[in-house]
C-alpha cells in the first residue's frame, strides 16, 4: 500500500496543502453522505462488501464461540509518527537538541513523565500502562506493520503491501463477530483511509472495516417512508420499486435470504442510526473531548463499542504526527506538535473517564500509537524525522493491569533499552483480551494456514 498512491514523500509534505484534521470539524464530520437509505448502500456494497456479508461473516464468527461478552477495543491510530521525546518519554537531562522545546512534567505516577502539554493525561497515569520500549524497526510510514500487529506484513510499494496479512481489526471481525448482531464488528473512523486504516488483506473482504464516518446517516428512512408500512413486506416491495433496480440483480426483494432479512430488521430497529447521533450526547459532554476531529471521533468511538461494535479505530487526520520541520505540511516540533497534544490529551482522558464511568472500561481494550517514532537529536528545520528503532504508546482499560512503565529507552530515547514489546506481542495482548484462541489461524486464497499470532509473539507479560 503506497501512501497516498503514487505522492512521493517530499510532494505529500509541502507547505500550503491543505490541513485537514487541524481546525474544528464541521457539524457534518460525522454525519456526512446523502440521505440515501442504507439498502441501497449497503446491498450495493459499503466499504467492499454488503450488508448481508457482513452478516454472514458475523454468523460464522458466533459458530466458533466468540461474541459472548462486550469485549472490546478502541485504537487512536496517531498517523505520521509521534514523537516518543516530547510525548511520553522525555528526557530532561539530555543536551537541548535531544531533549526538544517541551519540559516534562510529573504525572499522578511518581518519578514519571509527560511532555508539559500532556497534562490531563498525567493526571490519569494511574489508570494508563505506558510502554517506551516498542520495537517499530519493520514498521514504515503506514498504517500496515503495528495496525496488523505483525512484523511480516509490510510496506513494500510493489502493489503487494501488507504480503496479504490482515489487521488486527479484521482478525476480530472474523474469529469475534460483533458484540450486537445490529452492528458491524470493526469499524474505522478517518479521513484518510488508504493511509490510516489496514484492512483484511487476503482474508476476505467481508472482513474489511466498516467506513464510519461514510455508513453514517445512511440509516435514516426516506421521506414519505413510515417504520409501520415497512413492516410489511408487500408494501416495502411496492415502496422500493424503483429502489430495486439500483440493486445487485442476482439477488431481488423478492428472492433475498435470511441475511438480507436481517439488514432490513437492522436498518427498521433504528439501532445503527442511533450509535452514531452525536447529537444523542450532552454539550458538556461533547465539550470534554472537544469540538475537533479526534475528539469528536473518540466520542463516536465509545458510542460504538457501547453499543455493540467489537473493533474501532481512531484516526485524527492523516500524517497528523510527522512533524519533519517547519518547511513541510505538518511543521516541526514547536509550531507543529505543541497546538495538537491538547487535543489528544483531551480525547484520551475524556475516553478513558467517560468508559470508567459507564462501567465499560474494564472491557475495552484502549490503544494509542503511531507507525514509529521520531529521531532522538532536533533538526535544522526545528522537527525531527522518522525513527523505526523504537516507539512509546499508552494502553488502559481491558481489566488489565495499569499504573505502570514497561520497558525503557536509552538516555537519548534512540534506542530500547529493557522490556522490548513488538508488534506480534501488542496482537497476542489484543486477542487474549477478546477471548480470541491465540493458536487460530486464518486460510489464504492459496489454501495455506496462517497464523494469527506470527513470530513468536505472547501476550505482554505486565498486562497480563
Amino acid at each position: 500500500m503506497a501512501e497516498l498512491g503514487s505522492k512521493s514523500h517530499a510532494t505529500e509534505h509541502l507547505v500550503g496543502v491543505s490541513g485537514a484534521g487541524m481546525t474544528p470539524p464541521t457539524r457534518d464530520l460525522i454525519r456526512v453522505g446523502s440521505r440515501r437509505w442504507f439498502l441501497q448502500a449497503g446491498l450495493a456494497g459499503l466499504g467492499g462488501l454488503t450488508l448481508p456479508q457482513l452478516l454472514h461473516a458475523r454468523e460464522q464468527a458466533a459458530a466458533s464461540g466468540a461474541g459472548c461478552d462486550r469485549k472490546a477495543v478502541i485504537l487512536f491510530w496517531l498517523s505520521g509518527g509521534p514523537s516518543q521525546l516530547d510525548m511520553w518519554d522525555p528526557k530532561p537531562n539530555a543536551p537541548v537538541e535531544v531533549r526538544g522545546p517541551f519540559a516534562p512534567i510529573s504525572t499522578a505516577l511518581p518519578g514519571v513523565q509527560f511532555s508539559e502539554h500532556l497534562p490531563l493525561q498525567a493526571s490519569i497515569a494511574d489508570k494508563l500502562s505506558i510502554i517506551r520500549s516498542v520495537d517499530c524497526t519493520a514498521s514504515n510510514h503506514t498504517p500496515i506493520t503495528l495496525q496488523a500487529g505483525n512484523p511480516l506484513a509490510r510496506r513494500t510499494n510493489d502493489g503487494r503491501d501488507g504480503a496479504g496479512y490482515p489487521s488486527m481489526g479484521s482478525i476480530a471481525a472474523k474469529f469475534r463477530g460483533a458484540n450486537d448482531p445490529e452492528l458491524p464488528a470493526f469499524v474505522g473512523l478517518a479521513d484518510s483511509w488508504a493511509s490510516d486504516v489496514y484492512g483484511a488483506g487476503h482474508m476476505g473482504s467481508q472482513y474489511e472495516p466498516v467506513k464510519g464516518l461514510e455508513l453514517a446517516g445512511k440509516f435514516n428512512l426516506p421521506d414519505g417512508v413510515e417504520v409501520p408500512r415497512l413492516g410489511d413486506r408487500n408494501t416495502l416491495r411496492q415502496q422500493l420499486d424503483g429502489l430495486r433496480r439500483g440493486l445487485d440483480q442476482q439477488q431481488t426483494l423478492d428472492k433475498v435470504d435470511r441475511y438480507t432479512q436481517q439488514a432490513y430488521d437492522m436498518v427498521l430497529s433504528g439501532r445503527v442510526q442511533q450509535a452514531f447521533n452525536l447529537d444523542d450526547e450532552t454539550d458538556a459532554t461533547r465539550d470534554e473531548y472537544g469540538r475537533v476531529s479526534v475528539g469528536e471521533k473518540a466520542l463516536l468511538a465509545r458510542r460504538l463499542v457501547e453499543s455493540g461494535v467489537t473493533f474501532v479505530l481512531v484516526s485524527g487526520a492523516w500524517g497528523y504526527f510527522d512533524h519533519h520541520g517547519d518547511d513541510v505540511r505538518w511543521g516541526g516540533i514547536e509550531k507543529g506538535l505543541k497546538p495538537l497534544l491538547p487535543r489528544v490529551d483531551r480525547a484520551l482522558y475524556a475516553l478513558i473517564n467517560d468508559l470508567e464511568q459507564r462501567g465499560l472500561l474494564d472491557d475495552t481494550f484502549v490503544m494509542m500509537m503511531g507507525e514509529f517514532g521520531r529521531t532522538p537529536v532536533i533538526n535544522e528545520k526545528a522537527g525531527r524525522h522518522h525513527w523505526t528503532n523504537i516507539m512509546s504508546m499508552v494502553v488502559a482499560g481491558g481489566g488489565m493491569p495499569t499504573g505502570q512503565v514497561i520497558g525503557s529507552s536509552d538516555d537519548r530515547g534512540a534506542a530500547i533499552k529493557s522490556g522490548i514489546v513488538r508488534p506480534q506481542d501488542l496482537a497476542a495482548t489484543t486477542f487474549k483480551h477478546l477471548g480470541i484462541d491465540l493458536d487460530a489461524h486464518w486460510v489464504n486464497p492459496r489454501g495455506r494456514p496462517n497464523p494469527i499470532v506470527p513470530e513468536g509473539g505472547r501476550p505482554i507479560p505486565e498486562l497480563v
